[in-house]
């Protein structure tokens, strides 16, 4: 069985109990930024911390994503013939921040602002050795409001 491994450990923490964004949250201010930085955007301040943010949130605005990104960065599917669709949002997670992700709902039948967004991993290459390499993304939530 072939792993899964973080497309970026320094953003996707694979946990036992799920995947967690890391982040960081001013000592001063209490502000939280994803991904994690070393100084706080709204006090300027630097006592900051790392944290591991929320895995629930609230679809704040969205869009679909219908043709490949340009790659590199992009390490997903580029052929526009095999290309799949795939949701684009942003994603509040409550008493933290707005996280821009990729959403595994393409249909925009199915998207709907202000939905409970549950936090979870979707693959996108191989490594050299056959891992599963997987990003972050959200779903609709099973668990009902956010």
């Amino acid at each position: 069985m072939n792993a899964q491994v973080s497309i970026n450990e320094s953003v996707l923490e694979l946990t036992s109990d799920g995947p967690r964004l890391k982040g960081m949250r001013c000592k001063n201010c209490g502000n939280h930024v994803f991904p994690y930085q070393g100084g706080c955007p709204k006090c300027t301040g630097s006592d900051v911390e790392p944290v591991l943010l929320g895995t629930h949130g609230t679809l704040w605005a969205w869009t679909i994503q219908g043709f490949p990104p340009k790659a590199p960065p992009y390490l997903g599917e580029t052929d526009p013939d095999k290309f799949k669709p795939y949701g684009v949002g942003y994603v509040e997670l409550p008493g933290e921040v707005k996280v821009e992700a990729r959403l595994t709902e393409s249909d925009p039948t199915r998207l709907k602002i202000g939905m409970a967004m549950d936090l979870t991993l979707v693959p996108l290459c191989k490594d050299d050795d056959g891992n599963d390499m997987v990003t972050f993304a959200f779903s609709p939530s099973t668990k009902g409001d956010a």
